[in-house]
């Protein structure tokens, strides 16, 4: 008589299952695309105008430019109801968007900064603005993709990479930057974009059980009038203030990581090199821990331990910015960093994922993340005058101390026991 498998057994098969499978690969390729150009601007673009004698506070005031991440939510239903050609509706969106970044990028090359900081400006917000353009149909596609017991691992999967996508425009171009011209990095870099537009041109169009709304006006009120019935008016208005505050101390700590390094004394080689070493190695434990935790335990739950270990990445700037010059230490920040951000964002963004409706993805998921960067683009707008009136020391210490209301939000939206949004057993 054959032997019944044990739990152990279906377990560590349903976990090698969930890994191993295209729909996880699509995820790195999602993943990587959506990355580089957000990375493009919130690290390449600072360090490049620092190194050419930029001030702090010009840098800071150019995280407004992030400002199409916030209202990406009002151009999304377009992007539900139409399509623009042959490959689909999501892909056509993909394709179109991933070229726009693809010229924008390379377009800073042949921008002195310094003589015409305004048309930085300007394509910095291209740049934001087809971002957050493309984030919203892979978001949507990516929603349609995976099974809610894959919603965890595979965005989890998605946000390695997506961090593993900083490593082009935080490590290699700066390293680049000491034998090249800025023009040549910034083309270089660019055209890693040509991996998002080989993904667009290799995956099938999903055939989704929820069709396209039938009108611009369907696509506009039905996803927000979903999410309050779905939730009821008191939850939603939780949810809604706690995706605003979960990320805010991370996301004003690592505004002015960049300038923060150059300050300390290093040079763009050393950024580049431990920026490389220490992040990679961060994110293959963050890959295999996060994608543990997110199988084995319920979302909620990785909100609460992933949320503690993003607020002590947070001190290890300030820890850096006492001792100063030093690799190691460099190391050590940057390494944690990578892995503390990157496992809350992976949590944050696999409970986004779980509170939208699969037939609303595109818009529900563009207001959830908008609301996100809310603090991203407008806190940190502030952080170059910070620092200089405060301190780096000072300024991480405030970042920590920014954290804590949005951990305080969970025992409303997440609760420790409560199961509901488990991503294993959903």
């Amino acid at each position: 008589m054959p032997q019944m498998p044990t739990t152990s057994q279906v377990d560590n098969s349903s976990f090698k299952e969930a890994i191993l499978n295209k729909r996880m690969l699509i995820c790195i390729f999602t993943g990587f695309s959506s990355g580089l150009p957000l990375f493009v601007l919130y690290q390449l673009v600072p360090g490049w105008l620092r190194d050419e004698g930029v001030s702090l506070t010009e840098i800071g005031l150019f995280s407004l430019i992030g400002i199409p991440y916030v209202w990406k939510f009002l151009w999304s239903p377009l992007m539900d109801r139409y399509s623009l050609g042959i490959l689909g509706r999501r892909r056509s969106w993909m394709l179109v968007t991933q070229l726009l970044l693809l010229g924008s990028i390379a377009g800073f090359g042949f921008v002195n900064p310094i003589m015409d900081i305004w048309s930085v400006a300007y394509l910095a917000a291209a740049v934001a603005f087809f971002s957050a353009s493309q984030d919203i149909v892979l978001d949507a596609y990516r929603r349609e993709l995976l099974p809610d017991n894959e919603l965890g691992l595979g965005n989890s999967v998605h946000v390695q990479a997506y961090r593993l996508s900083g490593l082009v425009p935080g490590s290699l171009a700066f390293i680049l930057a000491d034998h090249m011209s800025w023009q040549s990095v910034f083309v270089i870099v660019a055209a890693f974009m040509l991996l998002g537009v080989l993904l667009t041109l290799f995956i099938k169009e999903l055939d989704s059980e929820h069709a396209a709304p039938k009108s611009l006006r369907e696509a506009i009120v039905l996803p927000f009038k979903d999410f309050v019935q779905s939730k009821g008016l008191k939850s939603a208005g939780y949810t809604l203030l706690f995706l605003v505050l979960y990320k805010l101390g991370d996301n004003m700590a690592t505004a002015l990581q960049t300038p923060f390094f150059i300050d300390m004394g290093f040079s763009k080689t050393e950024i580049g090199v431990v920026a490389k070493t220490s992040s990679l190695i961060a994110m293959t434990i963050g890959i295999v821990v996060g994608g543990l935790v997110m199988v084995k335990l319920s979302i909620n739950r990785a909100l609460w331990l992933f949320g503690f270990v993003q607020i002590l990445s947070i001190l290890g700037f300030a820890a850096l910015a006492e001792i100063g010059h030093n690799t190691y230490a460099l190391a050590i920040a940057m390494g944690f960093e990578y892995l503390g951000v990157g496992l809350g964002t992976a949590a944050f963004t696999a409970f986004i994922a779980k509170t939208t409706n699969p037939a609303f993805a595109a818009t529900q998921i563009a207001l959830f993340t908008a609301l996100a960067v809310v603090p991203r683009t407008f806190a940190n707008a502030t952080t170059g005058v910070i620092v200089e009136a405060i301190g780096w020391t000072n300024f991480y210490f405030l970042c920590t101390a920014l954290a804590v209301p949005g951990m305080l939000m969970l025992l409303k939206v997440a609760p420790w026991n409560e199961t509901s949004l488990n991503s294993s057993t959903s």
